[in-house]
């Protein structure tokens, strides 16, 4: 799997596993378990989810997965990058911490690797800075970042948190079909070494019916979705975190990764999903 170099040392896989909806209903508990160690066994190792997630049920589906997995020599602990986020109203100097402790116990685990703030909400985005930068002294999160961030959100961001870029990822809404941050907060991201991690990459599955992606991914041997991720994840400083619950789905998501457009795949993409002329209110799901 390739991986993006972050700013703030080491790296994450382009392509990984979105959790949005798992952890909602006990009656699909086991089954999203397995989903989740269906993916780890079959190679990602980027897990994303979030406290929002099922008020927490998210965040057990994939700490017990990881759990399993970790007992069944599946995968080493640092061979995985968990990927979870703070509530805004959560997100203050002293509910920033207490909200990652939670989040630590439904996950099992002692370190997130990365802890985005979910969406700007009523805390100072100052405080919630310092909160993050206390975790990653602490050794509790490894990176903290943000999502559903515009580009005038991340250049107050970095007017209130300093010169510093310890701000490491933001992950917004963004595919094939909603390609409104390229016009001016992919490229402040990409100047700063910043990773854009799009959620949302087949959205929710729409592309999969998508007449001229279809057509277009016949020619690759491939279905409409998997041309979506692949584009997706062929844009410079982008990852990708579809979610899938099917392992026949977790299958052609990790496939997708592998599949290299050319620049006529990515200008005929360009013709049927045109890049954005001018700057677009950023979309949210």
């Amino acid at each position: 799997m390739r991986s993006l170099e972050l700013s703030t040392g080491g790296t994450m896989p382009v392509l990984g596993l979105g959790t949005w909806r798992m952890g909602e209903t006990p009656g699909r508990r086991a089954a999203e378990v397995a989903a989740v160690r269906a993916a780890i066994a079959m190679g990602y190792r980027l897990i994303d989810t979030a406290e929002m997630y099922g008020e927490g049920g998210a965040e057990k589906v994939v700490g017990q997965a990881v759990a399993e997995a970790l007992r069944a020599g599946d995968v080493k602990r640092e061979e995985l990058f968990i990927v979870s986020k703070v509530y805004p109203h959560n997100a203050s100097r002293k509910g920033t911490p207490a909200a990652c402790a939670r989040s630590l116990a439904r996950l099992g685990l002692d370190r997130i690797d990365l802890y985005l703030l979910h969406w700007r909400g009523e805390h100072p985005l100052a405080h919630t800075c310092e909160a993050m930068r206390a975790l990653v002294a602490a050794g509790r999160i490894g990176h903290w970042g943000v999502s559903n961030f515009d580009t005038d959100d991340m250049e107050e961001l970095a007017a209130v948190c300093g010169a510093t870029p310890d701000c490491a990822v933001n992950q917004v809404y963004y595919s094939v079909a909603e390609r409104g941050p390229e016009f001016s907060l992919l490229p402040w991201q990409r100047a700063r070494r910043m990773p854009l991690m799009a959620y949302s990459p087949i959205d929710q599955g729409a592309l999969a019916t998508d007449k001229g992606m279809a057509a277009m991914a016949e020619g690759f041997g491939v279905t409409a979705a998997q041309l979506a991720l692949a584009w997706a994840v062929a844009q410079p400083g982008v990852v990708a975190i579809p979610k899938a619950a099917h392992e026949a789905h977790l299958r052609e998501n990790l496939a997708a990764a592998e599949l290299t457009l050319g620049s006529e795949a990515l200008a005929a993409i360009d013709r049927l999903h045109p890049p954005p002329r001018g700057k677009r209110p950023l979309a949210m799901i």
